[in-house]
């Protein structure tokens, strides 16, 4: 319970916080609340895979691991927009957002200060052209689930999440809204 002065104090702080302008109140929220970076990660898997399946993976900079098709949402994007953005620049894979459908979870909050807004998809490997830059991405290729080469820290705590990979079982389920 909150002593009653407290509570009181309060009270007159949100009276006076909603009494004021909107573009105030706004910047006062803005510097009061924590800020995160937002970022869109793709799942692709392949339509025509056996057993387990098979997953695309890039190798980026510097090339020791593999990772997944993500990047930074650009102001005022949409995270759909944005991973379907993301996902052509480093694969050559073009996809309307209305083909990539919410992960389950769809947002991990991590406690470094970014969220991860994850969408899934299929596509067939065979008649999918990959298309890498050679600076960004040095090369993108298809993975079987069962058998992934060496994966980023990052992608292989991010796919852990969705049953996939070696870290599998050794995190909690995320919880919305929730720091890891």
């Amino acid at each position: 319970m909150i002593p009653r002065s407290r509570a009181t104090g309060r009270a007159v702080a949100y009276q006076v916080f909603y009494r004021l302008p909107l573009p105030v109140r706004r910047r006062l929220v803005r510097l009061a609340v924590p800020k995160y970076i937002v970022g869109a990660v793709t799942l692709v898997r392949d339509t025509e895979a056996e057993g387990a399946g098979r997953l695309l993976l890039l190798r980026q900079p510097p090339g020791h691991s593999w990772t997944l098709p993500a990047g930074l949402l650009q102001r005022g994007e949409a995270p759909v927009v944005g991973a379907a953005r993301e996902l052509h620049e480093e694969s050559g894979i073009r996809l309307a957002p209305a083909r990539l459908r919410p992960a389950v979870p769809n947002a991990i909050v991590h406690a470094k200060g970014w969220v991860d807004m994850v969408f899934e998809t299929e596509v067939p490997a065979s008649t999918t052209e990959l298309t890498v830059d050679g600076a960004e991405v040095f090369e993108a290729a298809w993975h079987p689930l069962d058998d992934l080469p060496r994966l980023s820290w990052p992608t292989a705590r991010l796919l852990a999440y969705y049953g996939i990979g070696p870290l599998v079982g050794q995190f909690p389920p995320p919880v919305l809204g929730a720091e890891e």
